[in-house]
């Protein structure tokens, strides 16, 4: 058990001042220090990381190549704004993020501060490009907090309630899942319900030709950690090329190696995105984000279109270019596929003895461990997913739910194998925990995740 005698005291102290809209509670963890994959609280605690900052930390916390970046070019130029001036470590970014992009189009980019405002971009430049107004996204996505990233987003009613109106002429369609599927459905099936599904507004209200961009996450993060069958992510693909409108990815969580491969569309075979929002692990958690697009798109706008005055910080311009360094350098997304096979299997071992777990979801070193109280009926087992991750937290292991039900498995990329079975183990016994009934939560903690 954790002895959280200063971090309850803190976090009592900050609650007199930081407003309740901008953290989402999970448990009192105040963290002083962290290095790879292990976090450490005020209180002296260690923990094994297995959420990586929202998959913002991919390659590790305060990695001596990013950390060095950092403290090198702080010493040069911390600031001067690039929507005016240049500066050498954005003028290299901007070339690399366009040669490694998906696709052999030209690319052209275009920085900011997170991933919300690169979605922003993304509406701005496909409206500019395509003339048109409209905007489809997806059910259960998350792009962001800014107006609108957060009218793009589907994933909590808190991201609407009390302050719309939202943005206009913005619609959504599900996302497929395949654990939800009807009894007899094959993939097949399923891909074409929702493709169905997904044509429907085209069909009675929404018209293709007034249509600039479907974004859709390729796969779906804060959802569940939710990917769309083969099919329907190539009839989707398709239908956008067929009408004009300009297919976007939202890589903001899923991108930098976390799913096994360098970009999260390259889970699905020959599609190159028009447009593509990066953030989080773009400078291992220092504020950058970037829209990256083809060239005649992202040639649409004009200044001040779409600028910031701290975007492409040279500073965090460094931490961007030595965390790609490490991602390429280190084989991060190679690692990733060969640590995230061997997780997905020992999770499958686990799913055979503990009734709790329903579904894994596993693409590298990024899963959706779905908790239900039963297989057959697949009803979300909320209360016993909360009582999973207080148990690991007890026992030092950081992880948290996504959408009640589902634990978010989403480590440093750099994880040890030793630490990553530690944490594992520690996940094995917290279903045996919670399936006896020996898990207990903290009074008064309020809602719970998302």
């Amino acid at each position: 058990m954790s002895n959280l005698e200063k971090a309850s005291r803190l976090v009592n102290e900050e609650n007199n001042y930081y407003a309740r809209s901008s953290r989402i509670n999970y448990y009192d963890l105040v963290i002083d220090h962290a290095h790879d994959a292990t976090l450490v609280d005020v209180d002296g605690n260690h923990y094994i990381d297995l959420l990586a900052s929202a998959s913002a930390i991919n390659v590790g916390h305060t990695n001596a190549r990013v950390v060095k970046a950092i403290s090198d070019q702080a010493q040069k130029l911390i600031h001067y704004t690039p929507a005016y001036f240049h500066h050498v470590p954005g003028i290299e970014l901007a070339k690399r993020l366009a040669e490694i992009a998906p696709g052999n189009s030209p690319k052209m980019v275009s920085f900011g501060n997170s991933g919300s405002d690169a979605n922003d971009a993304i509406i701005k430049f496909s409206r500019a490009y395509t003339g048109r107004q409209y905007i489809v996204s997806y059910m259960g996505s998350y792009h962001g907090s800014t107006y609108g990233s957060q009218t793009l987003s589907g994933t909590s009613l808190n991201m609407t309630r009390k302050i719309g109106p939202m943005l206009p002429s913005v619609v959504h369609v599900p996302y497929p899942d395949l654990y939800r599927r009807y009894s007899g459905e094959s993939e097949h099936d399923v891909a074409m319900r929702y493709f169905d599904a997904f044509k429907a507004p085209f069909e009675s209200f929404l018209p293709a030709d007034e249509t600039a961009c479907v974004l859709i996450e390729p796969i779906q993060g804060d959802g569940g950690i939710v990917k769309a069958p083969e099919e329907y992510m190539q009839l989707v693909y398709k239908f956008c090329h067929d009408n004009g409108i300009l297919f976007a990815v939202d890589e903001v969580n899923q991108g930098l190696g976390r799913t096994g491969k360098m970009w999260g569309i390259q889970q699905y075979q020959n599609i190159e995105p028009d447009l593509m929002s990066v953030g989080k692990s773009l400078a291992s958690g220092m504020p950058l984000s970037a829209v990256i697009g083809k060239k005649e798109v992202m040639q649409s706008l004009d200044a001040p279109a779409h600028l910031f005055t701290t975007s492409g910080n040279p500073v965090c311009s460094a931490a961007s270019l030595a965390t790609l360094d490490v991602i390429r350098d280190d084989h991060l997304a190679e690692k990733s596929a060969k640590d995230g096979a061997y997780a997905k299997q020992r999770f499958l071992d686990m799913q055979k003895k503990h009734p709790l777990i329903g579904d894994v979801r596993m693409w590298g070193l990024n899963g959706g461990i779905e908790l239900v109280k039963d297989r057959d009926t697949k009803e979300p087992a909320n209360d016993a997913a909360t009582k999973v991750i207080y148990y690991a937290f007890d026992h030092g292991v950081v992880i948290i739910t996504l959408a009640g039900n589902i634990l978010r498995f989403q480590p440093p990329l750099v994880i040890p194998r030793k630490q990553l079975d530690q944490a594992l183990q520690v996940l094995d016994d917290a279903f045996t925990a919670v399936e006896n009934g020996s898990v207990s939560l903290p009074k008064d903690t309020g809602k719970i995740g998302w």
